[in-house]
């Protein structure tokens, strides 16, 4: 069983936010397998499914990005899934838009989400697929600002590719071997 995590924010008014791409990713991964991502439990949206074989728990946690660990820490525990057997989508402003990164366990990025992870679930040693956001920062807004933006038209058309990329390698992850995914999906 894997627990596949988009990050992002909850509500209306977030979501074409740069820092939403993990939901977004998270529901074209749902709607493509027929898992219904209502669920609510502990501060979080679920849904279970399959993926082409492998049992999937779909998380969308209710409590902002940043403190992300305390929904999934909770289904974790109590499906007892190890880090290991956990994918986090994040959102990434250090690649460029549409650049695509898989790695096990790591570094945080700056992403206080990642952090709030690894400190919940006492352990760095989830999956990371790193999703790269930074587009045109004409104003040079820091993280905190420049995820807040929404996506401009053509990067909007961008993201068609982008989560099939994504979704793709999340296939991967589920059915192969990680060093492998992580070999292709580089830095």
């Amino acid at each position: 069983m894997k627990l596949i995590i988009g990050l992002g924010n909850p509500g209306e008014r977030y979501t074409n936010h740069r820092s939403n791409i993990g939901f977004k990713i998270l529901d074209v991964i749902a709607n493509n397998n027929n898992v219904d991502i209502r669920t609510k439990k502990k501060k979080s949206l679920i849904g279970r499914g399959d993926f082409e074989g492998e049992e999937i728990v779909l998380l969308k946690p209710q409590t902002f990005a940043e403190l992300s660990g305390e929904a999934a820490l909770y289904i974790a525990s109590f499906l007892r899934i190890k880090p290991d057997d956990i994918i986090v989508i994040m959102d990434d402003f250090t690649l460029d838009m549409g650049r695509l990164v898989v790695e096990k366990g790591g570094d945080d990025y700056a992403h206080p989400g990642i952090g709030n992870l690894r400190e919940a679930l006492k352990s760095p040693e989830f999956i990371r697929v790193r999703v790269g956001i930074k587009g045109e920062n004409p104003k040079k807004l820091k993280r905190e600002k420049y995820v807040k933006q929404e996506f401009e038209p053509l990067e909007n058309l961008q993201l068609i590719g982008i989560i099939n990329d994504a979704e793709a390698a999340i296939r991967s992850i589920t059915h192969g071997d990680i060093d492998e995914v992580v070999e292709k999906f580089k830095h």
